[in-house]
């Protein structure tokens, strides 16, 4: 509970998303990341973090010379903007939960 709610204090939202239901899903701004419960009472990542396109997980692919996040037919450009804020989203969950980890 203490890394829930560390989570939630540094801005993280639980949001459902398809087909992940039964796991928990976790939001800031849009990007997303699905969590496991572990044996210790902790949690670990299930599936890393990612952009939302148009409210589903992405998947992030390259394109040519692009990389995109993608959902079926839908794309979201890869910007340097978003991947920065992909980069800080995962950073402080890795924290978090390497702190849960730790205690």
């Amino acid at each position: 509970m203490r890394v829930l709610q560390r989570l939630f204090e540094v801005g993280f939202r639980p949001i459902a998303i398809p087909p992940y239901e039964s796991a928990l899903c976790l939001r800031r701004g849009e990007c997303a990341a699905v969590l496991a419960p572990v044996e210790n009472g902790g949690l670990r990542v299930l599936a890393p973090g990612s952009f939302l396109v148009d409210g589903k997980f992405g998947v992030r692919v390259k394109r040519g010379e692009r990389e995109v996040f993608v959902f079926k037919q839908k794309e979201l450009e890869a910007t340097p903007e978003r991947l920065k804020e992909l980069a800080e989203f995962q950073k402080s969950m890795d924290e978090v939960l390497a702190e849960g980890a730790a205690q």
